[in-house]
């Protein structure tokens, strides 16, 4: 072999290996994915059973039921008025109740229209809920920016230096 045969060859071997690295990278992306759905889109557009999504919404209120051990049901809902009923095994964030923001992250069961979850994520205080919930919840308009929450950035400023002045003047 030449000398440029022999670069040639080491360049080719160098381009497959990458290519191949950038295939079964590609091929795990696409394994871990998991689509974001809300009640009312699984309503219109359902999921084959198996399939990974996570499943974000409001806890309906009077729904949680605790089962055997650590055995939970409760079902989750959105302004459209759809409802999924999910089953999770294992311990609850500490701040899930009824009528918080939930994310929960799992599969539906073969032949059942009940949601598996083995990842739940509940709402941790009252400025937070999950960018997707808030988005869908905002374009339908029944969730505004900061509502309930004390202000922050050049909104607390003003009002801090107006509590100033208001102190400042006898």
């Amino acid at each position: 072999m030449t000398r440029k045969q022999k670069r040639l060859a080491v360049i080719a071997g160098g381009m497959g290996f990458i290519a191949a690295a950038v295939l079964l990278v590609m091929f795990a992306f696409s394994q871990s994915v998991a689509y974001f759905y809300m009640p009312g889109d699984l309503a219109s557009n359902p999921v084959a059973p198996g399939t990974r999504i996570r499943l974000g919404g409001l806890v309906g209120e009077g729904s949680v039921m605790r089962g055997e051990g650590s055995v939970v049901r409760f079902a989750v809902t959105d302004p459209s008025g759809q409802i999924v009923n999910v089953r999770y095994q294992g311990i609850l964030p500490d701040l899930f109740r009824e009528g918080q923001g939930v994310v929960t992250e799992g599969t539906f069961e073969t032949g059942s229209n009940v949601f598996t979850a083995d990842t739940v994520l509940a709402k941790h205080d009252e400025t937070y809920m999950p960018k997707e919930v808030a988005d869908r919840l905002k374009a339908q308009g029944l969730w505004e920016e900061g509502k309930g929450a004390a202000p922050q950035g050049e909104a607390a400023k003003g009002q801090e230096a107006q509590g100033q002045q208001t102190r400042a003047t006898p």
